[in-house]
């Protein structure tokens, strides 16, 4: 970024450090507070990874301190630093969710601050929902001219989990999920027991699909995981998103007995994760 660019993002963020690293309340491009934290790498395991990050991007009703999604932070910091953070209307960030849609905002706020802390090359992980929000946040903010004057744009791509369309309803869990999210009731329960704020009004319009974002986002290398256990999205969505991408810089992963999201992924899989992210980064 410019120093000018530089200034005005300092003046957005408020920081802090803490024995376990540094934490930052991050100002969106739409004016929504969102909470983020920085854990340093603790180990290597091969070649030091100092100059990388990854900006982990949790499921719909996550949030940074969610179990699950520390248990992933503690694996990647083995290989690289590690920026969490909670989508808006989740955990203690502002706003309301738009499951998916202007969480890409959010998304860029945690890159830009990832990058202001000196790391050059930066990885998102995204699950589930914020599967969906990696794969259309490195379609918009690219390398190219937007992406390079506001330093967020990412160098890896992995989305586990991912839906590669909006509105499927061809699961129970799907159809519950609905009714959370476009019922007055739903979004009441969520409230006050996911602790996850969801915005009332439709997308309007609706936004690009990770189907349709995932050609625009070569020659950045991209990484597709999807377990054949998912209880929300069967298999057909990572063939889809396969079948839409650019087959020289992606890959897809099909997990034996892989449920769904960062609540269900193993150590063992997080690590080749991480092996994969330290080779394309």
């Amino acid at each position: 970024m410019g120093s000018g660019a530089e200034a005005d993002f300092a003046r957005s963020c408020v920081s802090s450090i803490t024995s376990s690293g540094h934490r930052a309340s991050l100002l969106t491009e739409d004016d929504v507070r969102i909470e983020a934290a920085h854990t340093p790498r603790t180990a290597s395991a091969g070649p030091p990874s100092d100059d990388l990050v990854v900006v982990l991007a949790h499921g719909f009703s996550g949030a940074l301190e969610r179990p699950a999604l520390r248990r992933a932070a503690a694996a990647f910091t083995q290989r690289a630093g590690v920026v969490t953070f909670s989508f808006r209307g989740h955990g203690r960030s502002g706003g309301h969710s738009t499951v998916g849609d202007r969480e890409v905002h959010d998304l860029a706020a945690a890159v830009r601050w990832a990058r202001s802390l000196g790391y050059r090359r930066v990885a998102t992980v995204g699950f589930s929902m914020g599967g969906s929000v990696v794969l259309r946040h490195a379609a918009i903010y690219g390398q190219g001219e937007r992406g390079g004057r506001t330093g967020a744009h990412t160098d890896v791509v992995v989305a586990v989990s991912s839906p590669a369309r909006w509105y499927y309803r061809g699961t129970t869990s799907m159809r519950r999920l609905h009714w959370v999210v476009t019922r007055p009731t739903g979004r009441l329960v969520s409230r006050l027991g996911l602790r996850t704020r969801i915005h009332p009004e439709d997308w309007d319009p609706v936004p690009l699909s990770p189907t349709e974002a995932v050609p625009l986002i070569a020659p950045t290398p991209l990484l597709l995981v999807h377990g054949d256990r998912d209880p929300y999205f069967p298999v057909d969505h990572p063939h889809m998103l396969m079948a839409a991408a650019d087959p020289a810089s992606t890959e897809l992963w099909l997990e034996r007995g892989f449920g769904h999201a960062e609540n269900a992924a193993e150590p063992e899989l997080l690590e080749r994760i991480g092996e994969w992210i330290t080779a394309h980064g």
